[in-house]
């Protein structure tokens, strides 16, 4: 199907995000913007922009819009960010990175799904640079990072994210990290972790969300 057939169905989608309390509008119009049935496997492109996720294969999903969403907007990545993305899943999330200009990279623990993104992404004309391994080890090699996006509910924040955090300076404010914390019986809490120092964090807490398990490789 071609694209202008999901136009007004992105703006239907964009139009429930803002009531549902999105408000950064450079998010609001990246939802717009990128086409997410492409990210979608073919028996649920017609649910595409309903506000749900939807399985993409080895027990993970495509993120619900309004979570990409909210994620996004408490990253509040500048155009130009250096972000580092945990879990690349569909590519959906950091194409809509990529949207907003930033210089992304991103790491998938599933061979199958970080191939898959990795083609898609390229036939949509994003250029993020992809890495298959464990993303709870970050990648220190191109840290410091600006941001880092967790994708994936973790039990424990991960030291090596909050390491590869930049630290901040006089002319520019330490990284953020957006990452959800909790169980899989209750849920996570997404929690926003600004770096003060060079051992220092001012940690923001909010609402809660439910995702698939941040696991160390390929299982």
């Amino acid at each position: 199907m071609q694209d202008w057939q999901f136009r007004r169905r992105r703006q239907r989608l964009v139009a429930l995000l803002r009531e549902k309390g999105i408000t950064d509008e450079r998010v609001l119009a990246a939802l717009g913007t990128v086409p997410r049935h492409a990210f979608v496997d073919s028996g649920f492109i017609q649910r595409a922009y309903e506000d749900e996720a939807l399985p993409i294969g080895r027990k993970q999903t495509i993120s619900q819009p309004f979570t990409v969403a909210y994620q996004t907007q408490m990253l509040a990545p500048a155009p130009g960010a250096k972000v580092l993305e945990i879990g690349t899943g569909s590519g959906y999330q950091g194409a809509i990175l990529c949207e907003l200009g930033v210089r992304l990279f991103s790491i998938e623990r599933h061979r199958y799904l970080h191939d898959r993104a990795k083609r898609i992404l390229a036939d949509l004309g994003y250029r993020p640079l992809l890495r298959y391994g464990d993303g709870m080890k970050g990648w220190a090699a191109l840290a410091p990072f600006d941001g880092i996006l967790v994708t994936a509910g973790a039990t424990d924040i991960p030291k090596p994210l909050l390491q590869q955090l930049r630290v901040p300076t006089d002319d520019q404010p330490g990284g953020t990290l957006v990452i959800p914390v909790g169980d899989q019986d209750g849920g996570q809490r997404m929690h926003r972790i600004t770096r003060t120092g060079e051992d220092t964090y001012e940690t923001e807490r909010t609402h809660n969300f439910r995702f698939v398990p941040l696991l160390p490789g390929e299982q």
